[in-house]
């Protein structure tokens, strides 16, 4: 048998070890490594799992303190374990930190919380809770003081993010209470929930929910309902509907929103209704006149620190109103920009806007509501104050437009309102509109950041045919030609339309150019009898009579309106008046008497007054001068023949012609002038209780 031998240069190893490739070796180092992590985390697992994590308290609330930059506590059971891979959490007595700001202690609190959390939704996409089971739960959202941070937001820096909540499979969630406060809008709400139930991430019903709260000082009660709230615990969108009642308001919200928190650019039905606007707006500290009953809707849309209404469309009292506008919150005083229109305004819908209870009206009349305000019987101008600290609050700029107003007396039309409010200062300028007898231009300023209140007035009539704005007076328009306009300016103080009349100071005029009255109108004015009566019985009693020119003019001092000059300058005749009125008194003394340029016999010659008050006018014709006159003429009668009693009534027609240059432009009396450059004496001259120079006839009286 043949051995074999090594060769002489191959050494033999004896007991050689064999060496493992170094891939085998790397491999095997892996394999014990996560052997070692799952043993790790398997001994991890049933160490929680066995104690329940009971002893991780303390280090939850350091690490999720440490991470929200608040106190987090658990006075009671905790627990922090897989389950079996969920992690479950339980926290008895639990309770989150608010930032010092706040004006509540805790973000959070609850009896009892315990949850089924999906692990890697920590660390990656959308929170997600497997199940939750919520006890007593009260949170509470506060903004601060600028509005810049929120208690929600776990961050040190500026702005507030919005709030979101996590995906929830199973819920029950009971006797939860959400707290919510901005002290920007001056906003307080208290809400309770109903208990929810959800499984698979569907509730399958309504979860209805109670508050109330406080709105700057109006408290508010409301009730509302999640409807879709499957939607809103997978995240999705939720319809919400919600009613609340406020100082004698209904409002009613609905809408969809991304998360049952977040309104932000979200579209909101919103309906209103209740017996009076003021009362609306003024929960959020706007003023406005008063109304009647009324009912709205709009489309709101909240953008940042702006809620605009659109699609504004309503009706208040008998009239309607359309049209868009805009609160903002811009400190220290909250913004309104509108833009609202009404087809057609009931004229007791007006009242409101000068200080009148438009209820009143409608029911009592003008004097009534007057009265109503703190006026003395008999009065007309409203004695309702200024609410001028509501009006320091906020400021505004608000166009409105009327297409017509239904009156029965004084027709109006196209009105177009701009109002500014800035500081205390309210500006209605310009304010125009059209009458059936003349088209109206005002502007006024209501300043309310002095004590007391000074305002200004600015009404203009355009020139406007005579026609028109005499027909509602006994003149006919056919026959009767020519314009007129005229100007009021007056400045006053007081808390009230009627102390800022009644103390005002300024000037009244009206003036005519040239043009025709029908002889009727003119003759029973003079109470020339004979000139009437023969004009009657030629058929010539719309024989026009030509106007040369004409003013009525008061000077305004302290509330007294004087007779400044009151002079008509017609081919025939020249009609002056003396006397005036009162703001403070509202009454008036005023007499108008015609004196005729040619000789006419029956003729009265005696002045016509009008007395009474602003409610309550009154034409005096039988005058103590005409009856004087009479007396004259009877005793004629007697002494001598029955014709003789006739030379009492006789104007020898000496009436001095006015110069239209002064007139026309409203001078005062001391600037009239007859037609051959002399003063007239026979005018008022703006100073109250100042009499007319009586006129004597034939020398004799």
């Amino acid at each position: 048998m043949t051995e074999i031998s090594a060769a002489p240069d191959e050494p033999i190893m004896a007991d050689e070890p064999i060496v493992a490739p170094p891939r085998r070796r790397r491999r095997r180092i892996v394999v014990r490594v996560l052997l070692g992590i799952v043993v790790t985390i398997f001994a991890v697992w049933l160490l929680l799992y066995v104690t329940k994590g009971r002893f991780l308290r303390h280090p939850f609330e350091r690490v999720v303190g440490s991470l929200t930059h608040r106190e987090v506590k658990v006075g009671g059971d905790f627990q922090l374990y897989f389950a079996p891979f969920a992690i479950k959490l339980v926290a008895d007595q639990a309770s989150v930190s608010n930032p010092g700001w706040a004006t509540r202690p805790q973000l959070f609190s609850a009896d009892h919380l315990e949850a089924r959390i999906a692990p890697l939704s920590l660390l990656f996409g959308r929170r997600r809770l497997y199940a939750l089971d919520l006890v007593n739960g009260a949170v509470d959202l506060e903004w601060n003081a600028t509005h810049d941070r929120n208690s929600w937001t776990f961050s040190d820096k500026k702005g507030g993010k919005p709030l979101e909540f996590p995906t929830i499979d199973v819920a029950t969630v009971a006797g939860t209470t959400v707290r919510y406060r901005d002290p920007r809008m001056k906003l307080l709400a208290d809400l309770s929930f109903d208990t929810i139930r959800s499984d698979a991430a569907r509730i399958g019903r309504s979860v209805g929910f109670t508050g109330k709260g406080v709105v700057r000082t109006t408290p508010f009660t409301l009730t509302g309902s999640l409807l879709s709230p499957d939607k809103t615990v997978a995240r999705g969108q939720n319809k919400l509907t919600m009613r609340a009642f406020a100082a004698n308001n209904v409002i009613d919200v609905a809408g969809t929103l991304p998360s049952v928190a977040e309104i932000e650019g979200v579209p909101l039905a919103v309906a209103a209704r209740g017996r009076n606007v003021d009362e609306l707006l003024n929960i959020i500290g706007v003023v406005v006149p008063e109304t009647r009953r009324y009912r709205m809707t709009a489309q709101l849309v909240k953008r940042g620190t702006d809620y605009r209404f659109t699609r504004l469309k309503g009706r208040f009292g008998d009239s309607d109103i359309a049209g868009s506008f805009t609160v903002q919150q811009i400190e220290p005083r909250i913004h309104i920009d509108a833009t609202l229109a009404t087809r057609q305004l009931d004229i007791v819908d007006v009242a409101p806007f000068i200080g009148y209870n438009p209820d009143l009206v409608a029911t009592k009349g003008v004097v009534a509501a007057a009265r109503a305000t703190g006026a003395a019987p008999a009065r007309m101008l409203p004695d309702a104050r200024l609410r001028v600290e509501a009006m320091r609050q906020f400021d505004a700029d608000v166009r409105y437009t009327v297409g017509t107003v239904r009156s029965r007396r004084v027709p109006i039309s196209d009105v177009a309102l701009t109002t500014r409010l800035k500081a205390g200062i309210l500006q209605l300028s310009p304010l125009t509109f059209a009458m059936a007898r003349g088209n109206v231009a005002a502007d006024v300023t209501i300043d309310a950041s002095k004590r007391p209140t000074h305002t200004r007035y600015d009404i203009r009539l355009a020139p406007t045919p005579m026609s028109r704005l005499l027909s509602g007076f006994g003149v006919a328009e056919a026959g009767t030609t020519g314009l007129i306009k005229g100007r009021l300016q007056l400045e006053g103080d007081g808390e009230t339309i009627h102390e800022s009349l009644a103390a005002s100071n300024g000037r009244i005029a009206f003036t005519m150019p040239s043009g025709t009255f029908w002889t009727r109108n003119v003759q029973l004015a003079e109470l020339d009898i004979g000139t009437f009566a023969q004009k009657m019985f030629e058929g010539r009693l719309k024989e026009p009579v030509r106007i040369n020119c004409g003013v009525i003019a008061f000077t305004v001092r302290r509330g007294v309106a004087a007779a400044d000059p009151i002079l008509i300058d017609t081919t025939k005749n020249v009609i002056v008046g003396r006397g005036g009125f009162s703001f403070a008194t509202e009454a008036m003394d005023l007499a108008f008497r015609a004196d005729g340029k040619k000789f006419s016999v029956f003729s009265g010659q005696s002045p016509v007054g009008l007395k009474g008050y602003f409610s309550q006018p009154s034409i005096d014709v039988i005058s103590p001068e005409l009856l004087n006159r009479a007396g004259a003429g009877l005793g004629l009668a007697l002494l001598a023949t029955p014709v003789a009693g006739i030379l009492a009534f006789v104007d020898v027609g000496d009436a001095k012609s006015a110069a239209c240059g002064p007139i026309l432009r409203a001078a005062p009396a001391a600037a009239q002038r007859t037609t051959e450059g002399k003063p007239r004496d026979d005018v008022g001259n703006g100073k109250a209780g100042k009499q007319v120079k009586r006129k004597k006839f034939l020398g004799i009286f």
